[in-house]
């Protein structure tokens, strides 16, 4: 769990900085998802730490809300992007913060797919899973700086928006892993 939090910790500071300089809305939606998935750490850890069922479900319950809180965040963002639109500045800055988001999701998907099979935790095997599927989404920011150098700007607030999709997408699969 420390692994994770740590790698998904050093992935949003990195993206954090990165941000800074190119004010790019699909850098954001990532970035929002990723240190949100970092903290989600903090709940299953204490309740693994417990040794409870019951405080393992309710880890779960937390881990989807938060999804779903950063979902909601990066739309707003993505929306206000679209309405008052200023193209990402550094745009090799911005693809380098999209793979820094894959390879830091892919870790942690690993570390939790793997400690949640070793504990029998099904809200820790959704939350790997959740995890590897961010290390694609973190791609779409390189797709963003690809296509605002071609010329369109728009395109990221929409690949915020796309981001934004999966990520409810995600947190859909995550409910249902949880709850059953």
């Amino acid at each position: 769990m420390l692994v994770a939090l740590g790698v998904l910790g050093v992935t949003a500071a990195v993206q954090a900085a990165i941000l800074a300089a190119t004010g790019s809305v699909a850098l954001l939606a990532d970035l929002i998802h990723n240190a949100g998935d970092a903290l989600t750490a903090v709940p299953l850890g204490i309740a693994f730490w417990m040794r409870s069922a019951r405080a393992e479900r309710i880890a779960g319950l937390a881990v989807v809300a938060a999804i779903f809180v950063s979902a909601v965040v990066a739309a707003i963002e993505a929306v206000n992007r679209l309405v008052h639109p200023n193209a990402p500045d550094h745009l090799l800055a911005l693809a380098l913060a999209g793979v820094v988001g894959f390879g830091g999701n892919w870790a942690a998907g690993i570390v939790r797919t793997r400690a949640g099979r070793r504990l029998d935790s099904p809200a820790l095997v959704a939350d790997g899973a959740h995890a590897r599927a961010d290390a694609y989404v973190s791609l779409a920011v390189v797709a963003s700086a690809a296509v605002v150098a071609i010329g369109a700007p728009v395109a990221d607030p929409l690949i915020g928006l796309a981001i934004t999709a999966v990520i409810l997408r995600i947190t859909w699969r995550s409910w249902r892993t949880v709850r059953g």
